[in-house]
């Protein structure tokens, strides 16, 4: 088979344990690019931060990012495909880690709101004072979640919580499922991820695809869990990394290296090149 997309996860995938692109998967993106073979990274990250990562490669590629609601041009910005949350929805998912007392986030495409610097937000603001300004994730402090969503005009694409109490993440998990019009999902085994129903990788790989004129049979995507299954599902071949959670190497098509053994770069010589 002659694959004409790739599309590959980035933590815990295209990123290795030091959350860094090795050299090898760098050189490896540049041949594909060199040969005419599209390129994509899909990442449950907000825009801004997988836009950092996809320079790195040295080469302007699609992004799809917030776990697929949204799809970029780095080449031109322009929007290929978006699908965001509701005010309605916002707010009963608040309600909800409200209820459970969790840390939580949301996006738009652009800023990262948090109520308070902790966990992801704490992260992110870390990661900042390493990067450039014009490559800095915008994040904002708000005090009141309900009056920002109600009065801001930014497009909210997800929402993401974050518990190390098990128990607690699963009740809640529960909860947030019985919103008929999000869609759920993880993307570390301490958080739930909440888009708009319908929202997912795999939509965002075949929106992607059909523009560039690529057929399904001729995409091949990477991917380590619960949140890449629906695009290693769509692929026509999918690619579990081999340090992927169970569940997504059962679903994948083949397992490679680990994401510390450049097991994307590798599949792609096996599959590719």
């Amino acid at each position: 088979m002659s694959y004409r997309l790739v599309v590959t996860d980035m933590d815990g995938t295209l990123l290795n344990g030091e959350g860094k692109v090795s050299e090898e998967n760098q050189r490896i993106f540049k041949v594909l690019h060199d040969k005419g073979i599209h390129v994509a990274v899909a990442t449950g990250r907000i825009y801004t931060s997988a836009r950092v990562f996809a320079r790195y490669l040295g080469i302007k590629t699609p992004i799809i990012a917030c776990n697929g609601a949204i799809v970029k041009d780095l080449k031109d910005n322009r929007i290929i495909y978006e699908n965001h949350l509701s005010t309605e929805d916002c707010l009963r998912i608040v309600d909800i880690c409200r209820k459970y007392d969790l840390y939580y986030h949301f996006y738009s495409q652009e800023t990262f709101y948090t109520e308070k610097l902790d966990r992801g937000s704490l992260k992110y603001s870390e990661w900042n004072k390493t990067l450039k300004e014009e490559d800095r994730i915008d994040i904002r402090i708000i005090e009141d979640t309900y009056e920002t969503i109600k009065n801001k005009a930014d497009r909210v694409y997800k929402f993401q919580v974050v518990s190390d109490d098990m128990n607690i993440l699963t009740q809640a998990r529960e909860a947030l499922e019985n919103i008929e019009t999000i869609s759920v999902s993880k993307s570390w085994h301490n958080n739930i991820e909440m888009m708009n129903k319908g929202v997912s990788k795999g939509i965002a790989v075949k929106s992607l695809a059909e523009s560039l004129g690529v057929k399904q049979e001729e995409v091949i995507c990477f991917g380590d869990n619960e949140n890449d299954i629906s695009m290693l599902e769509y692929a026509g071949l999918g690619v579990a990394m081999g340090n992927a959670d169970e569940i997504v190497k059962e679903r994948a098509n083949y397992v490679t290296l680990t994401n510390d053994e450049d097991g994307v770069a590798a599949a792609i010589k096996k599959f590719v090149l």
